[in-house]
Protein backbone atom coordinates (compact mmCIF):
# COMPACT_ATOMS: atom_id res chain seq x y z
CA UNK A 1 0.00 0.00 0.00
CA UNK A 2 1.52 3.41 -0.75
CA UNK A 3 2.12 5.82 2.23
CA UNK A 4 0.72 8.83 2.03
CA UNK A 5 2.57 11.59 4.11
CA UNK A 6 2.80 15.71 5.28
CA UNK A 7 6.18 16.46 5.91
CA UNK A 8 6.30 16.68 9.86
CA UNK A 9 7.72 14.64 12.79
CA UNK A 10 4.79 11.86 13.10
CA UNK A 11 5.11 11.50 17.15
CA UNK A 12 1.61 9.74 17.35
CA UNK A 13 -1.33 10.78 19.75
CA UNK A 14 -0.70 12.26 22.38
CA UNK A 15 -0.07 14.26 25.31
CA UNK A 16 -2.88 16.41 26.84
CA UNK A 17 -2.36 20.07 25.45
CA UNK A 18 -2.75 23.18 27.37
CA UNK A 19 -4.62 25.40 24.80
CA UNK A 20 -7.49 26.81 26.22
CA UNK A 21 -10.51 24.46 25.73
CA UNK A 22 -8.73 22.02 23.78
CA UNK A 23 -9.56 18.27 24.29
CA UNK A 24 -6.88 15.21 24.28
CA UNK A 25 -6.73 12.20 21.82
CA UNK A 26 -5.69 8.92 22.84
CA UNK A 27 -6.06 5.41 21.04
CA UNK A 28 -7.83 2.40 21.09
CA UNK A 29 -4.93 -0.92 21.38
CA UNK A 30 -7.25 -3.97 19.67
CA UNK A 31 -5.61 -7.53 19.53
CA UNK A 32 -7.86 -9.30 17.22
CA UNK A 33 -4.71 -10.68 14.96
CA UNK A 34 -2.25 -12.76 14.93
CA UNK A 35 0.80 -11.08 14.14
CA UNK A 36 1.09 -8.07 16.34
CA UNK A 37 4.00 -7.09 18.50
CA UNK A 38 4.39 -7.94 21.78
CA UNK A 39 2.73 -5.36 24.38
CA UNK A 40 5.84 -4.57 25.89
CA UNK A 41 7.36 -3.59 22.10
CA UNK A 42 3.73 -1.88 22.04
CA UNK A 43 4.08 -0.11 24.94
CA UNK A 44 7.73 1.15 23.88
CA UNK A 45 6.17 2.53 20.56
CA UNK A 46 3.17 4.54 22.67
CA UNK A 47 5.92 5.82 24.91
CA UNK A 48 7.99 6.93 21.51
CA UNK A 49 5.81 8.58 19.86
CA UNK A 50 4.49 10.61 23.40
CA UNK A 51 1.04 8.84 23.66
CA UNK A 52 -0.65 8.89 26.92
CA UNK A 53 -4.09 7.67 26.74
CA UNK A 54 -4.79 4.39 25.89
CA UNK A 55 -8.30 2.10 25.60
CA UNK A 56 -8.12 -1.62 25.62
CA UNK A 57 -11.08 -3.79 25.23
CA UNK A 58 -10.05 -6.34 28.01
CA UNK A 59 -7.62 -6.64 31.43
CA UNK A 60 -5.06 -8.73 29.63
CA UNK A 61 -2.52 -9.48 32.03
CA UNK A 62 0.41 -8.66 30.08
CA UNK A 63 -0.88 -5.73 28.48
CA UNK A 64 -1.59 -4.00 32.16
CA UNK A 65 1.89 -5.52 33.62
CA UNK A 66 3.36 -3.96 30.49
CA UNK A 67 1.52 -0.70 30.92
CA UNK A 68 3.03 -0.24 34.67
CA UNK A 69 4.94 3.09 35.35
CA UNK A 70 4.64 3.88 31.72
CA UNK A 71 2.19 7.42 33.00
CA UNK A 72 -0.05 6.12 29.99
CA UNK A 73 -3.51 6.55 31.17
CA UNK A 74 -5.92 3.60 30.62
CA UNK A 75 -9.24 2.35 29.75
CA UNK A 76 -10.04 -1.41 30.46
CA UNK A 77 -13.22 -3.37 29.72
CA UNK A 78 -15.14 -5.44 31.45
CA UNK A 79 -16.46 -7.55 28.17
CA UNK A 80 -19.99 -8.50 27.48
CA UNK A 81 -19.95 -11.86 28.37
CA UNK A 82 -19.40 -11.04 31.59
CA UNK A 83 -22.15 -8.34 32.35
CA UNK A 84 -24.85 -11.21 33.90
CA UNK A 85 -22.57 -11.98 36.53
CA UNK A 86 -21.55 -8.78 37.09
CA UNK A 87 -24.93 -7.10 37.45
CA UNK A 88 -25.94 -10.48 39.62
CA UNK A 89 -23.05 -10.99 42.28
CA UNK A 90 -21.41 -7.87 44.19
CA UNK A 91 -19.20 -10.84 44.74
CA UNK A 92 -18.28 -11.13 41.45
CA UNK A 93 -17.43 -7.56 40.97
CA UNK A 94 -15.38 -7.46 44.21
CA UNK A 95 -13.26 -10.57 42.66
CA UNK A 96 -13.15 -8.79 39.62
CA UNK A 97 -12.02 -5.34 40.64
CA UNK A 98 -9.18 -7.34 42.83
CA UNK A 99 -7.83 -9.89 40.26
CA UNK A 100 -8.12 -7.19 36.84
CA UNK A 101 -8.00 -3.35 38.54
CA UNK A 102 -6.12 -3.41 42.24
CA UNK A 103 -3.31 -5.71 40.93
CA UNK A 104 -2.07 -3.15 38.59
CA UNK A 105 -3.21 0.55 39.96
CA UNK A 106 -1.86 2.60 40.62
CA UNK A 107 1.22 1.62 38.31
CA UNK A 108 -0.73 1.42 35.80
CA UNK A 109 -2.86 3.84 36.00
CA UNK A 110 -6.26 2.81 35.07
CA UNK A 111 -8.37 6.09 34.45
CA UNK A 112 -11.81 3.92 33.63
CA UNK A 113 -13.45 0.89 33.75
CA UNK A 114 -15.65 0.53 30.37
CA UNK A 115 -18.37 -1.69 31.47
CA UNK A 116 -19.71 -4.36 28.10
CA UNK A 117 -18.92 -2.52 24.52
CA UNK A 118 -21.90 -1.48 22.51
CA UNK A 119 -23.99 -3.59 24.57
CA UNK A 120 -27.38 -2.23 23.28
CA UNK A 121 -26.39 -4.24 19.99
CA UNK A 122 -25.18 -6.99 21.81
CA UNK A 123 -27.03 -10.00 19.56
CA UNK A 124 -26.82 -11.72 23.36
CA UNK A 125 -29.33 -9.56 24.40
CA UNK A 126 -27.39 -8.52 27.74
CA UNK A 127 -28.59 -4.86 27.53
CA UNK A 128 -30.70 -5.70 31.00
CA UNK A 129 -27.83 -6.87 32.89
CA UNK A 130 -25.56 -3.02 31.92
CA UNK A 131 -26.64 -0.80 34.77
CA UNK A 132 -26.78 -3.44 37.46
CA UNK A 133 -23.46 -4.44 36.13
CA UNK A 134 -21.82 -0.82 36.54
CA UNK A 135 -23.61 -0.15 39.75
CA UNK A 136 -21.57 -2.77 41.20
CA UNK A 137 -18.49 -2.35 39.54
CA UNK A 138 -19.04 0.96 41.26
CA UNK A 139 -19.97 -0.37 44.25
CA UNK A 140 -16.53 -2.32 44.68
CA UNK A 141 -14.39 0.90 43.74
CA UNK A 142 -15.94 2.40 46.70
CA UNK A 143 -15.58 -0.74 48.71
CA UNK A 144 -11.64 -0.53 48.01
CA UNK A 145 -11.28 3.42 48.21
CA UNK A 146 -10.43 3.77 44.67
CA UNK A 147 -13.99 5.30 43.42
CA UNK A 148 -12.74 8.83 43.41
CA UNK A 149 -10.03 7.62 41.23
CA UNK A 150 -11.32 5.15 38.51
CA UNK A 151 -14.45 5.71 36.77
CA UNK A 152 -17.04 3.72 35.71
CA UNK A 153 -18.82 3.74 32.16
CA UNK A 154 -20.23 2.46 29.03
CA UNK A 155 -19.33 2.97 25.02
CA UNK A 156 -22.15 3.07 23.23
CA UNK A 157 -22.57 3.04 19.23
CA UNK A 158 -24.65 5.76 17.37
CA UNK A 159 -27.45 3.37 16.10
CA UNK A 160 -28.55 4.06 20.14
CA UNK A 161 -30.29 7.13 18.45
CA UNK A 162 -33.62 6.92 16.93
CA UNK A 163 -33.07 9.95 14.91
CA UNK A 164 -29.53 12.01 14.26
CA UNK A 165 -31.05 14.65 11.82
CA UNK A 166 -30.69 17.56 12.27
CA UNK A 167 -28.79 17.22 15.27
CA UNK A 168 -31.27 19.66 17.12
CA UNK A 169 -33.66 16.68 16.99
CA UNK A 170 -31.50 14.10 18.40
CA UNK A 171 -33.24 11.20 20.53
CA UNK A 172 -32.75 7.79 21.83
CA UNK A 173 -34.63 5.22 20.36
CA UNK A 174 -37.69 4.76 22.46
CA UNK A 175 -37.46 0.78 23.47
CA UNK A 176 -34.15 1.80 25.09
CA UNK A 177 -35.43 4.76 27.00
CA UNK A 178 -36.88 4.11 30.28
CA UNK A 179 -35.15 0.15 30.55
CA UNK A 180 -31.43 1.33 30.05
CA UNK A 181 -30.81 4.80 28.92
CA UNK A 182 -32.36 7.32 31.87
CA UNK A 183 -30.89 4.66 34.82
CA UNK A 184 -27.47 4.75 33.15
CA UNK A 185 -27.46 8.81 32.26
CA UNK A 186 -28.44 8.76 36.27
CA UNK A 187 -25.99 6.56 37.19
CA UNK A 188 -23.00 8.06 34.99
CA UNK A 189 -24.71 11.73 36.52
CA UNK A 190 -24.10 10.64 40.04
CA UNK A 191 -20.65 9.38 39.70
CA UNK A 192 -19.28 11.98 37.94
CA UNK A 193 -18.58 10.02 34.59
CA UNK A 194 -18.83 10.78 31.31
CA UNK A 195 -21.44 8.64 28.45
CA UNK A 196 -19.02 7.06 25.86
CA UNK A 197 -19.52 6.78 22.14
CA UNK A 198 -18.30 4.68 19.29
CA UNK A 199 -18.56 7.47 16.13
CA UNK A 200 -17.90 6.60 12.58
CA UNK A 201 -18.72 9.17 10.15
CA UNK A 202 -17.08 6.91 8.00
CA UNK A 203 -20.17 4.56 7.96
CA UNK A 204 -22.94 7.43 7.45
CA UNK A 205 -21.21 8.42 4.22
CA UNK A 206 -20.57 5.37 2.50
CA UNK A 207 -24.93 4.84 3.14
CA UNK A 208 -25.48 8.72 1.85
CA UNK A 209 -22.60 9.61 -0.63
CA UNK A 210 -25.36 10.86 -2.51
CA UNK A 211 -26.44 13.41 -0.23
CA UNK A 212 -23.30 13.63 2.38
CA UNK A 213 -20.23 15.44 1.00
CA UNK A 214 -16.54 13.65 1.38
CA UNK A 215 -15.38 17.50 2.56
CA UNK A 216 -18.13 17.54 5.08
CA UNK A 217 -16.85 14.21 6.38
CA UNK A 218 -13.45 14.37 6.26
CA UNK A 219 -13.59 18.31 8.05
CA UNK A 220 -12.40 19.85 4.74
CA UNK A 221 -13.48 23.45 3.71
CA UNK A 222 -17.05 23.19 2.60
CA UNK A 223 -20.48 25.27 3.11
CA UNK A 224 -21.46 23.37 6.04
CA UNK A 225 -24.77 22.37 6.84
CA UNK A 226 -27.23 24.64 9.33
CA UNK A 227 -29.25 22.90 11.62
CA UNK A 228 -33.30 24.01 10.63
CA UNK A 229 -34.46 24.23 14.46
CA UNK A 230 -31.42 26.06 15.90
CA UNK A 231 -29.91 28.06 13.41
CA UNK A 232 -26.59 26.29 14.52
CA UNK A 233 -24.12 25.35 11.36
CA UNK A 234 -21.62 22.33 11.55
CA UNK A 235 -18.37 22.44 8.86
CA UNK A 236 -18.27 18.51 9.97
CA UNK A 237 -20.02 15.36 10.00
CA UNK A 238 -18.36 14.20 13.35
CA UNK A 239 -19.43 17.06 14.93
CA UNK A 240 -22.97 16.78 13.86
CA UNK A 241 -23.06 13.29 15.37
CA UNK A 242 -22.06 14.74 18.59
CA UNK A 243 -24.67 17.30 19.09
CA UNK A 244 -26.98 14.92 18.36
CA UNK A 245 -26.64 12.52 21.12
CA UNK A 246 -26.25 15.75 22.95
CA UNK A 247 -29.48 16.76 22.03
CA UNK A 248 -31.17 13.19 22.72
CA UNK A 249 -29.72 13.66 26.26
CA UNK A 250 -30.94 17.17 26.67
CA UNK A 251 -34.07 15.70 25.66
CA UNK A 252 -34.00 13.22 29.03
CA UNK A 253 -33.01 16.27 31.05
CA UNK A 254 -29.25 15.19 31.48
CA UNK A 255 -27.70 17.58 29.27
CA UNK A 256 -24.85 18.26 32.15
CA UNK A 257 -23.32 14.72 31.91
CA UNK A 258 -20.07 15.07 29.96
CA UNK A 259 -19.15 12.76 26.30
CA UNK A 260 -15.70 11.24 25.77
CA UNK A 261 -15.70 9.53 22.02
CA UNK A 262 -14.43 6.69 22.86
CA UNK A 263 -14.02 5.52 19.28
CA UNK A 264 -13.70 7.06 15.62
CA UNK A 265 -11.59 6.45 12.71
CA UNK A 266 -11.44 6.31 9.16
CA UNK A 267 -10.54 3.10 7.67
CA UNK A 268 -7.34 2.99 4.67
CA UNK A 269 -8.82 0.40 2.52
CA UNK A 270 -12.07 -1.45 1.78
CA UNK A 271 -14.44 -3.48 -0.65
CA UNK A 272 -15.43 -1.85 -3.24
CA UNK A 273 -18.76 -0.83 -1.79
CA UNK A 274 -16.53 0.96 0.54
CA UNK A 275 -16.53 3.90 -1.16
CA UNK A 276 -13.88 6.39 0.26
CA UNK A 277 -11.92 3.93 2.28
CA UNK A 278 -8.33 5.25 1.17
CA UNK A 279 -5.39 5.84 2.62
CA UNK A 280 -5.67 9.27 1.89
CA UNK A 281 -8.90 9.84 3.19
CA UNK A 282 -8.25 8.18 6.61
CA UNK A 283 -4.81 10.40 6.81
CA UNK A 284 -7.07 13.50 5.91
CA UNK A 285 -9.91 12.28 8.43
CA UNK A 286 -7.83 11.54 11.89
CA UNK A 287 -5.47 14.19 10.80
CA UNK A 288 -7.84 17.15 10.51
CA UNK A 289 -9.39 15.81 13.48
CA UNK A 290 -6.53 15.94 15.49
CA UNK A 291 -6.02 19.03 14.67
CA UNK A 292 -9.88 19.91 15.46
CA UNK A 293 -9.35 18.58 19.29
CA UNK A 294 -6.05 19.77 19.86
CA UNK A 295 -6.64 23.41 19.01
CA UNK A 296 -10.29 24.15 18.94
CA UNK A 297 -12.96 24.25 21.23
CA UNK A 298 -16.60 22.24 21.49
CA UNK A 299 -19.31 21.66 19.38
CA UNK A 300 -21.66 24.32 17.97
CA UNK A 301 -24.03 23.06 20.82
CA UNK A 302 -21.34 22.69 23.30
CA UNK A 303 -18.65 24.66 22.37
CA UNK A 304 -17.17 25.34 25.97
CA UNK A 305 -16.85 21.30 26.20
CA UNK A 306 -13.57 20.36 24.98
CA UNK A 307 -13.91 16.97 22.94
CA UNK A 308 -11.94 14.00 24.29
CA UNK A 309 -11.26 11.63 21.51
CA UNK A 310 -9.74 7.74 21.42
CA UNK A 311 -8.56 7.42 17.59
CA UNK A 312 -9.81 4.13 16.54
CA UNK A 313 -6.75 2.21 16.16
CA UNK A 314 -3.25 1.71 16.82
CA UNK A 315 -2.82 -1.63 14.46
CA UNK A 316 -4.70 -3.10 11.40
CA UNK A 317 -5.86 -6.21 13.10
CA UNK A 318 -5.75 -9.08 10.66
CA UNK A 319 -8.86 -11.41 12.51
CA UNK A 320 -11.30 -8.91 12.49
CA UNK A 321 -14.27 -10.07 10.73
CA UNK A 322 -16.56 -8.32 8.14
CA UNK A 323 -15.57 -6.50 5.22
CA UNK A 324 -12.36 -5.43 4.23
CA UNK A 325 -12.54 -1.88 6.60
CA UNK A 326 -12.49 -3.88 9.76
CA UNK A 327 -8.98 -4.93 9.22
CA UNK A 328 -7.72 -1.48 7.97
CA UNK A 329 -8.46 1.42 10.83
CA UNK A 330 -4.68 1.59 12.11
CA UNK A 331 -2.25 3.77 12.10
CA UNK A 332 0.19 1.26 12.59
CA UNK A 333 0.88 -1.94 10.39
CA UNK A 334 1.90 -4.45 12.73
CA UNK A 335 5.29 -4.38 11.73
CA UNK A 336 4.89 -0.89 13.53
CA UNK A 337 5.59 1.18 10.25
CA UNK A 338 3.08 3.91 9.88
CA UNK A 339 -0.13 3.59 7.57
CA UNK A 340 0.25 7.09 7.18
CA UNK A 341 2.32 9.95 8.27
CA UNK A 342 0.10 13.02 9.83
CA UNK A 343 0.78 16.04 12.44
CA UNK A 344 -1.07 14.63 15.50
CA UNK A 345 0.65 16.55 18.86
CA UNK A 346 1.44 20.30 19.93
CA UNK A 347 5.11 20.22 18.87
CA UNK A 348 3.74 18.93 15.07
CA UNK A 349 1.01 20.99 14.95
CA UNK A 350 3.15 24.11 15.97
CA UNK A 351 5.94 23.06 13.44
CA UNK A 352 3.90 24.47 10.88
CA UNK A 353 3.49 21.37 9.34
CA UNK A 354 1.17 21.72 6.51
CA UNK A 355 -2.82 21.20 7.10
CA UNK A 356 -5.11 18.42 5.16
CA UNK A 357 -7.93 20.80 5.96
CA UNK A 358 -7.71 23.01 2.72
CA UNK A 359 -9.91 21.20 0.10
CA UNK A 360 -6.53 20.22 -1.54
CA UNK A 361 -8.25 17.83 -4.02
CA UNK A 362 -4.51 16.47 -4.49
CA UNK A 363 -4.19 14.97 -0.79
CA UNK A 364 -7.54 13.56 -0.86
CA UNK A 365 -9.13 10.47 -3.10
CA UNK A 366 -12.58 11.78 -3.50
CA UNK A 367 -15.65 9.20 -4.51
CA UNK A 368 -16.22 8.17 -7.83
CA UNK A 369 -18.40 9.94 -10.02
CA UNK A 370 -19.88 7.58 -11.91
CA UNK A 371 -20.72 3.54 -10.45
CA UNK A 372 -18.05 0.65 -10.79
CA UNK A 373 -19.29 -1.97 -13.62
CA UNK A 374 -21.02 -4.75 -12.05
CA UNK A 375 -18.76 -7.20 -9.97
CA UNK A 376 -19.67 -10.45 -8.95
CA UNK A 377 -21.42 -11.52 -5.57
CA UNK A 378 -20.94 -14.91 -5.04
CA UNK A 379 -22.50 -16.22 -7.78
CA UNK A 380 -25.11 -13.73 -8.71
CA UNK A 381 -23.64 -9.84 -10.70
CA UNK A 382 -24.77 -6.88 -8.40
CA UNK A 383 -26.82 -5.91 -11.70
CA UNK A 384 -28.89 -8.48 -11.43
CA UNK A 385 -28.50 -8.79 -7.23
CA UNK A 386 -31.78 -6.87 -6.79
CA UNK A 387 -33.83 -10.31 -5.40
CA UNK A 388 -30.69 -11.63 -3.64
CA UNK A 389 -30.63 -12.25 0.21
CA UNK A 390 -27.35 -12.85 2.58
CA UNK A 391 -27.46 -16.03 4.74
CA UNK A 392 -24.88 -18.14 7.21
CA UNK A 393 -22.81 -20.25 5.46
CA UNK A 394 -24.09 -23.48 7.17
CA UNK A 395 -19.95 -24.77 7.00
CA UNK A 396 -18.78 -21.49 8.74
CA UNK A 397 -17.77 -22.37 12.60
CA UNK A 398 -19.65 -21.13 15.47
CA UNK A 399 -17.10 -18.89 16.56
CA UNK A 400 -17.18 -17.61 13.43
CA UNK A 401 -20.91 -17.16 13.02
CA UNK A 402 -20.80 -15.49 16.80
CA UNK A 403 -17.86 -12.71 15.45
CA UNK A 404 -19.68 -12.06 12.02
CA UNK A 405 -23.02 -11.48 14.34
CA UNK A 406 -21.43 -9.52 16.79
CA UNK A 407 -20.05 -7.26 14.03
CA UNK A 408 -23.24 -7.04 11.82
CA UNK A 409 -25.14 -5.73 15.02
CA UNK A 410 -22.68 -3.67 16.70
CA UNK A 411 -20.39 -1.69 14.51
CA UNK A 412 -21.88 -2.85 11.41
CA UNK A 413 -25.43 -1.25 12.04
CA UNK A 414 -27.87 -4.23 10.96
CA UNK A 415 -31.12 -3.81 12.36
CA UNK A 416 -31.40 -6.85 15.34
CA UNK A 417 -33.86 -5.62 17.22
CA UNK A 418 -36.53 -8.71 15.40
CA UNK A 419 -34.22 -11.33 16.98
CA UNK A 420 -34.28 -10.46 20.39
CA UNK A 421 -36.09 -12.62 22.77
CA UNK A 422 -40.07 -12.07 22.11
CA UNK A 423 -39.65 -10.21 18.67
CA UNK A 424 -41.00 -11.33 15.37
CA UNK A 425 -37.55 -13.38 14.25
CA UNK A 426 -36.63 -14.11 17.73
CA UNK A 427 -37.56 -18.25 16.69
CA UNK A 428 -36.12 -20.24 15.43
CA UNK A 429 -33.73 -19.23 18.62
CA UNK A 430 -30.53 -20.66 16.80
CA UNK A 431 -27.23 -18.85 16.17
CA UNK A 432 -27.70 -19.59 12.54
CA UNK A 433 -31.15 -18.05 12.08
CA UNK A 434 -30.09 -14.89 14.06
CA UNK A 435 -26.95 -14.31 12.28
CA UNK A 436 -28.35 -15.11 8.83
CA UNK A 437 -31.23 -12.40 9.95
CA UNK A 438 -28.61 -9.78 10.79
CA UNK A 439 -26.22 -10.74 7.76
CA UNK A 440 -29.08 -9.99 5.12
CA UNK A 441 -30.26 -7.30 7.02
CA UNK A 442 -26.31 -5.33 7.07
CA UNK A 443 -26.38 -6.97 3.46
CA UNK A 444 -29.81 -5.08 2.16
CA UNK A 445 -28.72 -1.51 4.19
CA UNK A 446 -25.44 -1.83 1.84
CA UNK A 447 -27.38 -2.19 -1.44
CA UNK A 448 -26.50 -5.64 -1.94
CA UNK A 449 -23.27 -4.40 -2.95
CA UNK A 450 -19.77 -6.35 -3.66
CA UNK A 451 -18.12 -7.79 -0.90
CA UNK A 452 -21.59 -6.81 1.91
CA UNK A 453 -22.19 -10.57 2.24
CA UNK A 454 -18.71 -12.39 2.92
CA UNK A 455 -17.83 -11.56 7.04
CA UNK A 456 -14.62 -13.38 6.14
CA UNK A 457 -16.71 -16.64 4.61
CA UNK A 458 -19.37 -16.84 7.80
CA UNK A 459 -22.04 -15.87 4.84
CA UNK A 460 -23.24 -16.12 0.53
CA UNK A 461 -25.49 -14.99 -1.12
CA UNK A 462 -28.90 -16.99 -2.21
CA UNK A 463 -31.39 -16.03 -4.66
CA UNK A 464 -34.63 -17.75 -2.82
CA UNK A 465 -36.01 -15.58 -0.45
CA UNK A 466 -34.58 -17.62 3.49
CA UNK A 467 -37.38 -18.69 5.16
CA UNK A 468 -37.13 -19.22 9.63
CA UNK A 469 -40.52 -19.90 10.45
CA UNK A 470 -42.90 -16.95 10.27
CA UNK A 471 -39.84 -14.04 10.10
CA UNK A 472 -39.62 -12.40 6.85
CA UNK A 473 -35.92 -11.17 5.75
CA UNK A 474 -36.28 -7.84 4.48
CA UNK A 475 -35.16 -7.58 0.41
CA UNK A 476 -34.51 -3.67 0.86
CA UNK A 477 -34.77 -0.36 2.90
Amino acid sequence: MATFTFPSLFILLLSFLSIANSGSVGINYGRIANNLPSPAQVVQLLKTQGVNKVKLYDTDSNVLKSLSGSNISVTVALPNEQLSDAASKQSFTDSWIQSNILSYYPKTLIEFIAVGNEVFADPNNTTRFLVPAMKNVYSSLVKYNVASKIKVTSPVALSALGNSYPSSSGSFKPDLIEPVIKPMLSFLKQTGSPLMVNIYPFFAYIANTDTISLDYALFRDNKGQTDPKNGLVYKSLFEAQIDAVYAAMKALNFDDVAMAISETGWPSKGDESEVGATAANAAAYNGNLVRRVLTGSGTPLKPNEPLNVYLFALFNENQKPGPTSERNYGLFYPNQQRVYNIPLTKEGLESGAPTVNNGSKSTVVTAPTSSPLPAPIGDVEASKAVNTWCVANEKATREKLQAALDYACGQGGADCHPIQPGATCYNPDSLEAHASYAFNSYYQKKARGTGTCDFSGAAHVVTQHPNYGSCKFPTGY
